[in-house]
């Protein structure tokens, strides 16, 4: 890539999507969106003057990656490409959106708007990296096959990278959510990792509306019966649940993992590296703990990048300090899994773990592999 040839940064695409919001789909052409037109051209094919449809297919594409729900909704009004929304006044479109939400369009543009907006570039530049479009089936995906799964063996540990979003792993035992020390779940709506685990667990009616929450419940109890009502929990502790209604993608456990510490008085928060390791080492020694518990036993887990979110660490440091216990914990009868959302991260684990063990090996799991983790 030469240096004049625009990069696919989430910020930057983000910008071209407020563009999009602001002016609307039928003035489209009118607008200088680079990002958006070089990641919506057909494979090996170059832009054409058609350029305007395949934007909009590429944000269709985009939003329809979301899972459904509220944040689906609001994306698609927002943008309008909900039926009949297309040459809509913004504000209109804003209007609808934020009703969405059941807030007001102010509070909606300050907060809400900026979350919606973010997730559909976040999606757009997940497609630019696989070199993937297309509908597929509803909320799922298409992703390279060398990105979808990948097995690195690292020393004695095999560890199979999954590169798409936490709430499409399937067949894993067990998933870590990242938590803070108060232990309290985000809002369904949220885009962070245990955001998304508490909107795929909840069990809806015929029509998608929620009618259970039950992780929530599941952690609000375990608090009550470990006096962590109303107090934090010591960094690094570990919250057993099940896994709501994503028992039916084979996870049987969610474990969340207290790593963040709120900073008083603000809406920040600090990480140590330490607490990610103590808490992966706690989630190890609690899935053997469990693991008889369970028909079959519990063997497999999933990690994600814990505190590399809005916890501030740099991937690299989450990655050195979620290895620091896996590698301290490897068994035989144990898969370790790590999550990561974008094809971007792979590299950087790669060359992360390249770094703590000489003798590692990575290649793409084979289509049988792929069929027996049941993860896509």
């Amino acid at each position: 890539m030469s240096p004049s040839t625009p990069q696919f940064d989430i910020a930057l695409v983000l910008q071209e999507v407020k563009m999009v919001r602001a002016e609307g789909l039928v003035r489209i052409r009118g607008l200088h969106l680079p990002l958006l037109r070089r990641a919506a051209a057909p494979l090996s094919t170059a832009v054409t003057d058609t350029w305007p449809v395949e934007v909009e297919n590429l944000l269709r594409s985009a939003v329809s990656r979301l899972g459904g729900g509220d944040l689906q909704e609001a994306a698609e009004y927002t943008l309008g490409l909900a039926p009949g929304m297309r040459d809509r006044p913004a504000a209109d479109r804003r209007r609808l959106a934020a009703k969405v939400y059941s807030l007001s369009v102010e509070r909606f543009r300050k907060s809400q708007e900026e979350i919606v907006l973010s997730q559909v570039a976040e999606q757009i530049c997940w497609i630019a990296g696989t070199g993937r479009q297309g509908t597929g089936s509803p909320g799922l995906p298409l992703l390279a096959p060398h990105l979808q799964h990948r097995a690195l063996n690292v020393g004695s540990v095999v560890l199979t990278l999954h590169v798409h979003p936490v709430e499409l792993v399937r067949g894993v035992d067990v998933i870590v959510s990242p938590s803070n020390t108060h232990l309290g779940l985000p809002e369904m709506f949220k885009a962070s990792v245990s955001a998304a685990l508490r909107r795929a667990s909840a069990v809806r009616d015929a029509a998608g509306d929620v009618i259970a929450d039950p992780v929530h419940e599941e952690l609000l109890n375990w608090r009550k019966q470990n006096g962590a009502l109303g107090r934090p929990v010591l960094p690094g502790t570990v919250a057993p649940t099940g896994s709501g209604a994503l028992a039916a993608q084979g996870v049987r456990r969610i474990y969340h993992a207290a790593v963040t510490v709120p900073r008083p008085g603000t809406n920040d928060y600090q990480v140590a590296p330490q607490d990610v390791a103590d808490a992966a080492a706690r989630a190890l020694a609690l899935m053997s703990e469990e693991r008889e518990l369970f028909t079959p036993p519990l063997k497999s887990i999933c990690f994600p990048l814990l505190g590399a979110g809005r916890g501030g660490l740099s991937p690299q440091t989450s990655v050195s300090a979620l290895w620091a216990a896996l590698s301290a914990a490897a068994t035989a009868d144990r898969q370790v899994h790590l999550v990561l959302r974008r094809p971007l991260l792979v590299d950087l684990v790669v060359d992360v773990l390249g770094a703590c063990d000489t003798h590692l090996t990575a290649t793409p799991l084979s289509d049988g592999e792929r069929k027996g983790c049941m993860c896509g």
